[in-house]
């Protein structure tokens, strides 16, 4: 579907676990798009964070991590062999800390503070200036960019959710149970939800997905099938 078709900005939003940055990567992938995984920028702020000291048992030094927010610079690589971005933060390689449970546990908390949320907004913005765009994360067609072409709205079973991402760490060879992964998926639901700067909410306008069922093959024609309507939509 690449040429020189009308360009989209695709926003996918989302509980966690539900697959988001791996469909987003893909549609990306086969629309010839740009690519910019929002989940990973909140794990960098709180790695760099639970590398300092500033988090302890739910609690976080919050004066020290927003006094150091311009200190802390994010960007991607494009892993061509195994097709993949990386993660960086300032300029070190963090793709796998960032995934690590410990980072997991925090991020929702991190994700929370209202100044960390504008300040990786802005870049999430920079980012994504032209059209031609795949962002996924909890707030994409609400508050980065509520003009979204196409807003997605991904959901799944907890349990579901909880077992994928449990098959996924133990491929990894960490060492986790899914009692806790689904402890963690129903502990970020509900920060996710509740917290007051940006809550996760589906925008009004957004298409739900439940892929509780689908095989991923499904999922991707389901969602070309959107773009493919949009794109219609939008030259027509």
């Amino acid at each position: 579907m690449e040429g020189k078709q009308t360009k989209l900005v695709i926003a996918i939003d989302g509980f966690s676990s539900c697959g988001k940055s791996t469909m987003a990567k893909d549609i990306a992938k086969r629309m010839g798009y740009i690519y910019v995984d929002t989940g990973a920028m909140y794990r960098a702020v709180t790695l760099y964070a639970l590398r300092n000291n500033w988090i302890k048992d739910d609690n976080i030094d919050k004066k020290n991590l927003i006094d150091s927010l311009d200190d802390i610079k994010i960007s991607f690589q494009y892993n061509q062999e195994n097709q993949s971005n990386i993660t960086f933060l300032n300029g070190e390689n963090i793709e796998t800390e960032i995934r690590q449970l410990k980072v997991s546990d925090n991020v929702s908390i991190v994700a929370a503070i209202a100044e960390v949320r504008k300040h990786l907004v802005k870049l999430q913005q920079e980012f994504g200036k032209d059209a031609g765009v795949v962002m996924d994360g909890r707030d994409i067609g609400t508050v980065v960019f509520p003009n979204a072409d196409l807003k997605i709205f991904m959901t799944a079973d907890p349990l579901i959710r909880a077992q994928r991402r449990y098959d996924e760490l133990k491929a990894k060879g960490d060492l986790v149970t899914i009692e806790e992964i689904l402890a963690n998926v129903e502990k970020r639901d509900h920060i996710d939800q509740t917290r007051e700067e940006s809550p996760l909410t589906k925008a009004d306008d957004a298409i739900t997905l439940d892929n509780s069922h689908l095989t991923p093959v499904e999922q991707t024609a389901q969602v070309m099938q959107w773009i493919k309507d949009k794109i219609t939509e939008k030259d027509s």
